[in-house]
């Protein structure tokens, strides 16, 4: 899904003006890109790693499918994976090797150490989620604003998304000693913050309705509004974990949706870039 959102925002948003075959066959592109699912690849790893204890309370069925594969043969494959991305980064030039570096330590150091702060850890995480952006956005060199209020929408949902995560995974968290929003400073607290930052994220999608060109991709913002709005009143009303699963799924289709949507920019574009 990120592979995709990568070549769907190289098309439409950051090089909106070069041939589509350019853009499509450019293999310094494709390079970046799989090196960015290598990584995110291994990232899952090794955070299923950490979590494994965790997991065991909150996804019970998932760890005993994950037991099925030894931890050696989890960390082998998470070495495997992060040495090949590095080595296809080296093809594109020497600060992608830096960049594909430190975003490996980023998420290793996130899994291992982070997770257990409180805000920073949220936050991080956060900016790990869209750092494959940043990666392809930097090669690009397009910096219009319009590509921040996209950032800045991506970013707020995502970290929303993962406060929600926390709400989700009380039981695993308390159990593991993890100070998480809602384990330190109580359940309320921790849906204040959600609601504080959904509501911050109507801006972007409001800026990116009225004031930027964004083509028929404007009617997934609307949606996308009208489902910000319902999220905050389920919010308010949810009590109990499955509650929280349907704010995450809620933030889950937007994001996803969002992904395809970037389609609506332009429905033209493919086919005059084309001819």
């Amino acid at each position: 899904m990120i592979a995709l959102a990568q070549y769907l925002a190289s098309i439409y948003i950051l090089a909106p003006n070069l041939p589509l075959r350019s853009v499509v066959l450019d293999l310094n592109l494709f390079v970046l890109v799989a090196a960015s699912t290598l990584v995110i690849a291994g990232g899952y790893i090794i955070n299923n790693f950490y979590d494994a204890e965790k997991d065991l309370i909150n996804k019970p069925t998932k760890t005993m499918i994950d037991k099925l594969v030894s931890q050696q043969t989890k960390l082998t494959t998470y070495f495997v994976l992060n040495f090949i991305a590095v080595f296809l980064a080296s093809y594109v030039s020497f600060k992608a090797v830096l960049f594909f570096s430190a975003y490996i330590f980023g998420i290793w150091f996130y899994s291992h150490k982070l997770k257990k702060v409180p805000f920073i850890g949220n936050f991080f995480s956060a900016l790990l989620a869209i750092a494959p952006f940043f990666v392809i956005f930097v090669y690009y060199k397009n910096f219009d604003t319009v590509i921040f209020v996209h950032a800045i929408f991506l970013f707020l949902l995502i970290l929303a998304r993962e406060l929600i995560k926390d709400l989700e995974n009380i039981a695993g968290d308390l159990a593991q000693g993890y100070k998480t929003i809602p384990i330190l400073y109580g359940i309320k607290y921790s849906k204040t913050c959600i609601g504080v930052l959904v509501v911050f994220t109507l801006v972007p999608s409001l800026l990116l309705i009225s004031y930027f060109d964004v083509g028929y991709m404007y009617l997934y913002f609307i949606a996308s509004v009208f489902l910000l709005i319902a999220f905050l009143v389920l919010l308010y009303k949810s009590t109990k974990k499955k509650h929280y699963v349907w704010l995450h799924n809620i933030l889950k289709i937007i994001i996803i949706v969002g992904v395809f949507s970037i389609l609506l920019i332009d429905v033209n574009l493919v086919i005059n870039r084309i001819f």
